[in-house]
C-alpha cells in the first residue's frame, strides 16, 4: 500500500465558512452602528415617560480650577455639591493635560469613596 502525498489544500470549504461568518457579522454589525432596533411600539395610557439622563462635566483646567457643568466651584465644596447627584448619574472628566495629577486623583478619590461607578476620562485622539 502507497502513502499518498498531500501537495495542496483544497480550500473551497474553509472559503465558504468564512463566507457564512462575514455575512453574519456583517448582519449584526448594522444593528450595533444603530444601536437601536427599530421597533413600533404599541401604546399604553400607563405608560412611563423616560427622562433624559442626566451627566455630569467636571473639568479641571491649568490652574487647578475645579467647574461642575461649567461653574467654577471651591476645591473643599466639591463633594457636598457632588453628593447632590444620583450615583446612576454618568460622571466625565475633562482634565487639562498641564494640570497636577493631584487633583485629578482628589477627584476620583471622592467620587470612589462615595460609590460613584459611572466614571469617564475624556480625551482626546491627537
Amino acid at each position: 500500500m502507497q502513502i499518498k502525498k498531500f501537495d495542496s489544500i483544497n480550500v473551497v470549504p474553509f472559503i465558504d465558512i468564512m463566507l457564512v461568518l462575514l455575512v453574519i457579522v456583517l448582519t449584526t454589525a448594522s444593528f450595533i452602528q444603530m444601536g437601536v432596533i427599530k421597533v413600533d411600539l404599541p401604546s399604553s395610557s400607563a405608560a412611563i415617560e423616560e427622562k433624559p439622563k442626566k451627566e455630569i462635566k467636571v473639568s479641571i483646567d491649568k490652574d487647578g480650577r475645579i467647574y461642575i457643568d461649567k461653574i467654577e466651584i471651591k476645591r473643599e465644596e466639591f463633594e457636598a455639591k457632588i453628593l447632590t447627584n444620583s450615583k446612576d448619574t454618568p460622571i466625565y472628566l475633562f482634565c487639562d493635560k498641564n494640570a497636577k495629577f493631584d487633583n485629578f486623583v482628589f477627584l476620583l478619590d471622592i467620587l470612589k469613596n462615595n460609590g460613584y461607578e459611572k466614571l469617564g476620562i475624556v480625551t482626546t485622539n491627537e
